[in-house]
This record gives structure tokens, C-alpha cells and sequence, in this order.
């Protein structure tokens, strides 16, 4: 990055000892960890806290610069605001929750899922990833890093996304309108999109009976994404082969909910990034930022605050 560092930025990490390692961060990328009173950049470093941060931000207008921790910043937007630059976590857990979506899709398409419940040798089960037709919801980073996860099984790619720009190794790329069909040509279907108002329930009970009953549905973006009482009729009757599921809704997912007894559906407690993956990659994203926050240059995860995400 070029050398030309116009200040020191000035920078507050919030709630005061939730990440204290990220302030090596800011030092790092050139800046000093300052109170609030004194800070023109936010580090906001919990995953929920949207009234609080709302309230601090208002009653501290000269912040300029808010960084949020997260790709998903849904349960911030009514924080938002046109006033100050926003940025998240985009990108920086993409290749973590990539790889959790290539291991809950081979072990629900070779029934490792399914064998690990059972107490005695059983009958064969299962279908292959390699050549399979893979339709995964979203254009973004952890699209392009499943993408070249998925390039070695030879299989064929279509994402279905807002923007129709071409993507590396992607056979197609298409708009929300070709959803269903995008859905029933394929074997295996990644959910790896934002959550907006346009895509809570994009899988509704329409779009599971649009996919084969040999399909596999995978999760690793956000429960709302999926209409969970139409996902779990879906699973009981066959109208699917099963549903790999990092996210829920709701979540935590209770104790009692009808899809831990399933076998045709594997869920995880939203790990597709582990604290102890993340907090690593949270450290470079933040001290990246404060370094091209401090000579002016673009910022890396900006928030479309006009859009949501």
C-alpha cells in the first residue's frame, strides 16, 4: 500500500474489554486507542448491541468512521445512518464458512449425517458432489471462495444473484427470476446470500417443491433465509433428500425443535466460523482499515447503508 499516511487515526473500541486484543490492531495500522470523547473512528466489537451503539453515536456526532464486526449487519440497520462511512466484516470469514459448507454438503450427499445417528450397520446410502449441478444463492465472497472449493469435483455451477456480472468458474449466473428453475436442475443447493426484506423465506414451501427429491439444501448464511416449518414438512415427506443447516431460525434452535430428530437433516450451531477463527481474520480486517482509513484510501467492507447490507 503506498506510503502516504496523512494522520494518526483516533479510535475507540467498544463495548470497552469485549476484543482488547484489536487494539494491537489499531496500533498496528497506524492509529491510538483513545476515549470516546476524543475518537473520530468506532470499533464496535459485539455482534448485537444496535440500540446501544444507535445511542452512543448520537450523543458523539464527530465520529466519522464506524466499523462493525460482522458480514451480516442486519440487526444494525436501524443504526445506520448517512452521516459517517460503514464498514463490516465482509469477506473476512469467507474462507472458514466456505469450507463449513463443503463439509455439510458431502455429509449430507454421502449420508455421513445420516450413518453417524444410526447404533448398527446399515444398507448403502448416498450420491456424489463430483459432477453434481451445485446452485449456490449469492454473489459474494464466500460464494467466490465455495466456488473454488467446489472446482475440483467438476461440478457445474450456477449462482443465482441480483447483479448478473460473470464469475470465475461459474457456468452461469442468473437473476432471482430463474430461482425455481435454477432450483430444480440442481443437486445441491448453498444458501450464501445477504439477508434483506427480498430474501427472508426466498426458500419458501414454492421453492423446496421446485427442487428435486433428491437435492440437498445447505445453509451457512441466515435462518430467516428458509421458512423452517416448510423446510421441515419438505424433509418429513421426501419432497427433498435433506437439509445441512449452520443457521436457523429460530436460533439458537430449542431443544425440542423437530429437526435435531430428523435424519435427513444436519445442524450445527452456527460454527461455520468459530470466535477462535475469527477473532484472527477480525484482527487483520480492523488493521487493514485503520491503515487506509489513515491515508485516505478506500475502506475494504463497505456497508450499502441504502440497501441493507
Amino acid at each position: 500500500m503506498p506510503e502516504h499516511r496523512v494522520h494518526s487515526p483516533r479510535c475507540v473500541l467498544l463495548p470497552e474489554g469485549h476484543r482488547p486484543e484489536l487494539e494491537s490492531a489499531v496500533a498496528e495500522g497506524g492509529g491510538r486507542v483513545v476515549p470516546l470523547e476524543d475518537a473520530e473512528a468506532l470499533v464496535w466489537t459485539r455482534t448485537d448491541g444496535a440500540d446501544e451503539l444507535r445511542r452512543l453515536l448520537d450523543e458523539h456526532p464527530h465520529i466519522r468512521w464506524v466499523q462493525l464486526p460482522w458480514a451480516g449487519v442486519e440487526p444494525f440497520r436501524e443504526a445506520f445512518d448517512d452521516d459517517r462511512l460503514w464498514t463490516c466484516g465482509k469477506g473476512v470469514y469467507a474462507e472458514p464458512v466456505a469450507e463449513h459448507a463443503l463439509a455439510l454438503a458431502l455429509g449430507g450427499m454421502r449420508g455421513i449425517g445420516r450413518y453417524a445417528r444410526e447404533t448398527s450397520w446399515t444398507g448403502p446410502y448416498g450420491v456424489n458432489l463430483l459432477g453434481a449441478h451445485v446452485c449456490i444463492l449469492g454473489g459474494g465472497s464466500i460464494t467466490r471462495s465455495l466456488v473454488r472449493l467446489l472446482l475440483p469435483f467438476g461440478a457445474y455451477l450456477t449462482v443465482v444473484r441480483n447483479r448478473l456480472d460473470p464469475i470465475p468458474g461459474v457456468a452461469e449466473v442468473v437473476g432471482m427470476d430463474r430461482l425455481h428453475r435454477s432450483l430444480a436442475e440442481a443437486d445441491l443447493t448453498v444458501l450464501a446470500l445477504a439477508l434483506t426484506p427480498e430474501t427472508e423465506h426466498v426458500i419458501d414451501a414454492a421453492a423446496l417443491e421446485a427442487m428435486s427429491p433428491d437435492a440437498w439444501l445447505v445453509n451457512v448464511a441466515r435462518g430467516r433465509h428458509i421458512d423452517t416449518d416448510a423446510l421441515v414438512t419438505a424433509l418429513r415427506e421426501g419432497e427433498i433428500a435433506g437439509a445441512g443447516l449452520d443457521v436457523t431460525d429460530p436460533e439458537p434452535l430449542p431443544d425440542d425443535h423437530p429437526l435435531w430428530q430428523l435424519p435427513n437433516a444436519i445442524v450445527t450451531p452456527h460454527v461455520g466460523n468459530t470466535p477462535e477463527m475469527g477473532i484472527k481474520l477480525l484482527w487483520a480486517r480492523v488493521r487493514e482499515n485503520v491503515e487506509r482509513y489513515a491515508s485516505g484510501d478506500e475502506l475494504l467492507g463497505p456497508v450499502h447503508v441504502e440497501l441493507g447490507y
